[in-house]
């Protein structure tokens, strides 16, 4: 049998997706293609995919999420127990196609990390 997650690595989606994993997962929503030099927004939600969504309480919450256009840091936002929500947008800009990942911390169930490639024409 598989664990859950774990503390020590990073968690990735299982196929077919958990409900740990339902709540966990960044989800990266961004166009698929944008124009080289030009900036357009990446905006990120954890969880909620199938209605499932993170508790925000103290003692369990979302710490923070990472944009990165692949090993590249972009940007961060930090969040706070009960009263903020894990979402956050970013306005990037791509000169060249790349795979962005966002990783993001659950003081509970450690890193989780989601990919979407984005063509830059």
């Amino acid at each position: 049998m598989s664990e859950e997650f774990s503390l020590t690595k990073m968690n990735r989606p299982k196929s077919p997706m958990i409900d740990m994993d339902k709540k966990h997962v960044p989800v990266v929503k961004a166009p698929d293609s944008v124009k080289a030099k030009e900036p357009f927004s990446v905006s990120v939600k954890v969880g909620g995919i199938d209605g499932v969504e993170h508790p925000n309480i103290l003692g369990h919450w979302i710490n923070w999420v990472e944009l990165y256009a692949g090993e590249r840091f972009l940007g961060k936002a930090e969040f706070a127990p009960t009263v903020t929500t894990p979402e956050a947008t970013f306005h990037i800009i791509l000169e060249a196609p790349t795979e962005l990942r966002v990783v993001e911390f659950c003081n509970l169930h450690g890193l989780w990390e989601s990919k979407k490639k984005i063509d830059v024409k």
